[in-house]
């Protein structure tokens, strides 16, 4: 899943201030925006992420000076002029985030962002950022201000990696420990003889994942004390832990849940079935007596690892079990020990692979303020933006800098298909959807994609190698999440009133993809069930008559004075909002843009709003 910036303060003191702040509610909506007023700094300075501040530089820095601490732990510091015109980062500019959110919001205001950091200065990588955004933890966190001096004086470093990582350009790989300025390795102790560098930084993959058998009420230290033993004995360090994996019956036991939420470790949970598939496991008649699986600790760190081979087998401490693997991608995975899994997440952010992702937004109406935080997120996240022209001019401000793909209202197919090409190569893709993805939109369309794209891959085997795969290129490196959006009807009964607040159906009549006779007969059965109707699509240029013939098969049904709600562009500009009757209908404009409603037997009008009730009169009239 993708994660946002979703605790935020915004601060100001005049009403410029005030009108500034509004504005960048529309780029962050959920933050809280507060007077400045210094006795609520020391609060909220540990409750938010990032603080803005509309105000002079000094007025910030006296207000923060006693509460700053590291830059692991202090909140990113951003400060604006009241006109906007120079967005400031002030304090944790790589890790915290600052630097990206004056950028960000420099772009957003179109006005310049003012960074300070030797390295953003020297165009330079950042090493501890460089660091966090490849998941590598930083050990000794007091080299890293001596190794980021280095890189700005040599404008270059040398790394020792033993995990395949793109580096930047400044950085060289070296084989020998010895020469390295940054040392990328799980192993806790490297055997490093003769003199060597002066200052290495240790950088922690996360790629261990600890699988793990116990008995009930085992303690959080217990399960901490064991694991980190048995990575000690194995020189191991605890700070590369991916995961932990044991069998489901367990994931639930209170020291393993206490355990995770301490260090933000997800749990892979796994049924006994899904334990005992895996082949070359030492069996325990124990263990089977108590759970229904032969083994716990290795399968699980097999399955959740996608490895066949242990980087630890099973050892025993105490109550605990412990085994480890070495996680792999999807790629490199046989398909043989691909298992359904169910995860239990502590961390908002779930590590899938390397393969690439699609996010399926749906924008809603489009303006900024109706679109969810989690679909922006997910937008300003991906690498390559993919959509209809005119849904993408909406949404502007979200997509400066992006690789962008737009085409035209005919060519779904073509955006789908170049969406799943990117991220089968490995990027992460944002397939805009106006209203919600899920209704007349595009998420059907991926799926359908996708699924053709499997039925050839496994046709293409068995013609190669007799037998079907069920594991294929596509289905195994993408990532896919449906974020849902405002849809048409939402919108357009909110501008009504409550018009949809009982059963109703939804009928594009459209006749590109579904056959007219199909929609004479949904038209047909939804006005005789007494449903209220939504018409989409309801008149374009080629399709002039549609609407007049839906109209009357509806009237077979419907008194003339049923009411009607007619709305285009709804929550857009040029947005019209009409409530009328069936009668009078086709005496309005309506085209592809406007959606229609039409009430059922009991949908009145009252002070210009359409309601249908669902029944409650009978409950606040006893």
């Amino acid at each position: 899943m993708v994660t946002g910036n979703s605790d935020s303060a915004i601060f100001y003191i005049t009403a410029k201030g005030k009108a500034l702040s509004q504005k960048l509610k529309a780029l962050y909506p959920d933050a809280k925006v507060s007077k400045f007023q210094s006795e609520l700094i020391p609060d909220i300075w540990n409750e938010s992420k990032t603080l803005i501040f509309i105000m002079a530089t000094g007025i910030v820095v006296r207000t923060i000076a006693p509460f700053i601490k590291d830059k692991k732990t202090d909140p990113a510091v951003v400060v604006l002029d009241e006109d906007g015109k120079f967005v400031i980062s002030l304090l944790s500019g790589h890790i915290g985030g600052a630097n990206a959110v004056a950028k960000e919001i420099a772009g957003f205001l179109n006005t310049e962002a003012v960074i300070t950091t030797a390295s953003d200065v020297n165009n330079l990588p950042a090493v501890d950022l460089w660091a966090k955004e490849n998941n590598l933890i930083i050990e000794n966190w007091d080299t890293v201000p001596l190794v980021s001096t280095r890189l700005l004086n040599k404008g270059a470093l040398n790394v020792y990696t033993e995990t395949d990582l793109s580096l930047p350009d400044e950085f060289s790989k070296v084989a020998d420990p010895k020469t390295a300025d940054i040392l990328i390795t799980r192993k806790e102790r490297l055997n490093i003889c003769g003199c060597r560098i002066k200052g290495q930084l240790y950088l922690r993959p996360k790629n261990l994942v600890i699988g793990m058998g116990f008995n009930s009420r085992t303690t959080a230290g217990e399960i901490e004390d064991s694991i980190k033993k048995v990575l000690h004995q194995n020189n191991l360090s605890f700070l590369s832990i991916h995961s932990l994996a044991t069998i489901d019956r367990k994931a639930g036991e209170k020291g393993l849940v206490a355990f995770a939420r301490k260090y933000g470790f997800a749990i892979n949970a796994f049924s006994p079935g899904e334990l005992n598939s895996v082949k070359g496991i030492t069996k325990s008649e124990a263990v089977f007596k108590a759970t229904g699986a032969h083994a716990v600790a290795e399968p699980s760190a097999l399955l959740a690892s996608k490895t066949v081979k242990l980087l630890v087998p099973k050892q025993k401490v105490g109550n605990v079990t412990v085994a480890v693997a070495n996680i792999k991608t999807r790629e490199s995975c046989p398909s043989s020990v691909i298992r359904k899994k169910n995860e239990i997440h502590y961390k908002t952010v779930t590590d899938y692979g390397h393969g690439g992702r699609i996010y399926i937004v749906g924008t809603g109406p489009g303006n900024i303020e109706h679109i969810t935080p989690y679909a922006r997120t997910a937008i300003k996240t991906a690498d390559v933006i993919v959509g209809y022209n005119t849904y993408l001019d909406l949404i502007t401000e979200l997509t400066k800098g992006k690789e962008i793909i737009s085409t035209g209202m005919t060519q779904e197919i073509e955006r789908c298909k170049k969406a799943v090409e990117l991220a089968g190569s490995g990027k992460t893709v944002a397939v805009i959807s106006g209203g919600d993805p899920g209704i007349y939109a595009m998420a059907g369309l991926v799926f359908e994609i996708l699924k053709n794209r499997n039925e050839l891959c496994v046709m293409s085997d068995e013609i190669k190698d007799k037998k079907t795969s069920p594991i294929t290129d596509y289905l195994s490196r993408i990532h896919i999440e449906v974020i849902p959006g405002i849809s048409a009807l939402n919108a357009c009964a909110a501008r009504l009133g409550a018009p949809l607040m009982h059963d109703f159906a939804s009928i594009s009549l459209s006749d590109r993809l579904t056959p007219w006779k199909i929609i004479e007969k949904r038209l047909a059965a939804a006005s005789a069930a007494d449903f209220v109707i939504v018409l989409y699509n309801p008149k374009s240029k080629g399709r002039v008559e549609h609407i007049n013939k839906a109209v009357a098969i509806i009237q077979r049904y419907r008194k003339f004075n049923t009411p009607v709600g007619i709305v285009k562009s709804a929550m857009r500009e040029g947005e019209k909002v009409i409530i009328t009757d069936l009668k009078n209908l086709l005496n309005h404009e309506i085209d592809m843009q406007t959606t229609i409603i039409i009430g059922n037997s009991q949908t009145f009008v009252w002070n210009n709003r359409m309601v249908t009730p669902r029944g409650y009169d009978a409950k606040y009239k006893t």
